[in-house]
């Protein structure tokens, strides 16, 4: 019997959970396809921007993790187009025929409209992003210890971190950790405890998907860490020296965006049903309306749980998607008929700061110790699908223990803006 042809587009939590059961097969050939030739872990990415953990800590190979099996193809390309009525994807100026497509791009930092913001606060989706966010925010540091006035210095130590949710309040905490406990003997002529960090929500409360005590409780966690919470504020006019909450001008070198994302601009190529954050709406078993050998995943997806809730694009509901869709074609190929897909909610969680985070699952609620302790253990179970969780462990017990260095290094682009003016590293 002739294998079937499936290409994964994004290597992904959704595409690489998929590729993991389908590579079981002999009766079928895959072709994972991504830009990148490595799997990020991206909920500990904010541990690389805040020089917690390497780079290399939180990523593998994609070559490695399927190295044994021989029906797997690595293709390290950029899909530019996709036409789903013939089944065919667009790489390397080629159009590739498939039995199955399965697109999970993931996700992109939105802007609301205002792109040219992107140069001023710089997202978190990837190591490039992360090690830019490092960079900027040790280099702030740098820059205030050699500041010749204080009006200076304190626009250096001043951080904002725009948007709420769980990435926000990582990045806000461990700021304001790395101020207080890791850097602060370290210099001379800057103040440390003049340092400022700024969460910026638009909403009424920070964690909005939480129930409403951990909201407050992470709320109340921050403001004992220094961080200052401002709710029900809008950023606007971003520049490289500030920008305006509620028509009030704070100066600011360093901002960091958290607050909205959007579909993998593939999405835009198909002509479907898309939800208000321009996701793309499948059907229960997580294909596309009309075409049932098209599969979309992940952040790409919208998966309506009923009229009025969809499900989060978080990393275990793409795991969950990616390891159902691939017994789903296997099944298909093997003549059983097709299962809706139903996630397995276990809660969410975010980490706040050293020994402070919260967990909801089900009608459990918790903060602080045990809830950064059970945090610890779900991202060592989920890492240990991918790296080694030992030495990572290892290394977070460091840190926890003696506040430790981590990785900070000051790695400079070639060139970058500061002040609006373009400096050359070459």
């Amino acid at each position: 019997m002739q294998k079937k042809k499936i290409a994964i587009v994004g290597a992904g939590f959704a595409g690489i959970s998929a590729c993991k059961v389908l590579c079981s097969s002999k009766e079928v050939e895959v072709d994972l396809i991504d830009r990148r030739n490595y799997h990020l872990f991206q909920p500990l990415l904010y541990q690389v921007a805040m020089a917690g953990l390497n780079p290399s800590d939180i990523a593998i190979p994609i070559r490695k993790l399927f190295s044994k099996n021989r029906n797997v193809n690595i293709i390290l390309a950029e899909v530019n187009s996709v036409n789903v009525k013939n089944c065919e994807i667009q790489f390397d100026e080629k159009w590739n025929k498939y039995d199955y497509l399965i697109l999970a791009c993931g996700a992109k930092h939105f802007y609301f409209g205002n792109d040219h913001w992107e140069q001023f606060a710089p997202g978190l989706k990837n190591i490039e992003q992360a090690t830019e966010i490092r960079r900027r925010v040790l280099t702030a540091f740098e820059l205030a210890e050699k500041a010749m006035s204080k009006d200076e210095q304190k626009k250096l130590l001043t951080f904002a971190v725009i948007g709420g949710g769980p990435t926000g309040v990582e990045l806000a905490g461990a700021i304001s950790e790395m101020a207080s406990k890791t850097l602060v003997k370290d210099y001379k002529n800057a103040d440390l405890s003049e340092v400022r960090v700024l969460l910026i929500e638009a909403g009424d409360r920070i964690l909005s998907a939480f129930p409403e005590k951990l909201s407050k409780q992470a709320e109340n966690d921050l403001k004992s860490m220094g961080v200052e919470v401002k709710k029900n504020c809008r950023a606007s006019n971003l520049d490289q020296n500030g920008f305006s909450i509620n028509n009030e001008w704070i100066e600011c070198k360093t901002i960091l965006w958290a607050a909205g994302v959007r579909p993998s601009s593939l999405s835009k190529s198909i002509d479907s049903a898309k939800d208000s954050q321009e996701r793309i709406i499948v059907e229960k078993d997580l294909s596309l309306a009309g075409h049932k050998n098209v599969f979309v995943l992940g952040d790409m997806a919208c998966f309506q749980v009923n009229k009025h809730q969809s499900l989060p694009g978080i990393a275990p509901v793409a795991i969950q998607q990616g390891t159902f869709l691939g017994n789903q074609i296997l099944a298909e190929i093997k003549g059983y008929s097709r299962k809706e897909f139903n996630y397995w909610d276990k809660g969410i969680m975010a980490t706040i700061g050293r020994s402070k985070a919260v967990v909801s699952s089900n009608n459990m609620h918790i903060s602080g110790l045990m809830a950064w302790l059970i945090w610890v253990f779900i991202h060592i179970v989920y890492l240990m699908r991918f790296k080694n969780k030992f030495f990572v462990f290892l290394q977070w017990l460091w840190s926890y223990f003696s506040f430790g260095q981590g990785a900070r290094l000051i790695i400079h682009k070639s060139w970058q803006f500061y002040d609006g003016k373009k400096i050359n590293y070459k």
